[in-house]
């Protein structure tokens, strides 16, 4: 855990993922997040191939536009490329590292789901994460995570209860935060629109309307 002498400045937010595409199961958690935790800002963080995971649909390009479009008029979130624009495989840690080489000691939250967290040992250099930046793992209500031994004994000597506790060292804690679940997903919006039918109201106007207009993931159908 770093317990920096000098801790400047805010928490910053970090929520990765495809966004294939972006959801409002992704943005309300993630404005949320940046509200109850005190986030300076929540970075949107696209990945180019994710590791664990098949190819996105959709090439970077259109992910990225649709994510920048999903953002337009919510202050504080903020889409990060970094991960396009590197290539390759989207390792968190690489990208954390790089994050903390441009943040100093300021706090670094890496916001990931409850079941990303339950895999979290089959990571790349997962141990690497909490000298990097606290983990913010959300959960639904009602949820209990049954974690195996070596994730529970490596959870429990950092776990906090207190959101401000985040905010006086510039890593190495866990917070489970609820948050309110939306049962929608990128991968339901794609079948949607894979059958002719609408996904408006689950996706932003902005982000519906690209699609639309665009003919991204087979809309409209030929």
């Amino acid at each position: 855990m770093r317990r920096d002498t000098a801790v400047h400045g805010a928490p910053i937010g970090l929520l990765g993922g495809t966004f294939d595409p972006v959801h409002h199961g992704h943005l309300r958690p993630a404005i949320e997040l940046q509200e109850r935790l005190g986030l300076a800002e929540m970075r949107l963080v696209p990945g180019h191939v994710p590791p664990h995971r098949r190819p996105p649909r959709a090439d970077s390009e259109q992910r990225l536009r649709l994510l920048q479009y999903a953002v337009v008029g919510a202050p504080g979130l903020v889409v990060d490329a970094r991960e396009l624009r590197r290539g390759g495989y989207s390792y968190t840690v690489a990208t954390l590292y790089e994050l903390r080489a441009e943040l100093g000691s300021r706090p670094l939250c890496f916001v990931l789901g409850s079941d990303a967290f339950l895999g979290l040992a089959s990571w790349y250099r997962w141990r690497d994460l909490e000298t990097l930046a606290h983990l913010v793992v959300m959960r639904r209500p009602g949820h209990a995570l049954r974690l195996g031994d070596e994730l529970a004994e490596w959870t429990a000597a950092r776990q906090v209860l207190d959101p401000a506790a985040l905010r006086g060292c510039s890593s190495g804690l866990i917070l489970f935060q609820e948050t309110t679940p939306l049962d929608i997903s990128a991968s339901r919006i794609r079948r949607l629109i894979a059958q002719g039918r609408s996904a408006r109201y689950l996706v932003p106007d902005l982000v519906w309307g690209c699609i639309a207009k665009e003919g991204l993931y087979g809309y409209p159908q030929i």
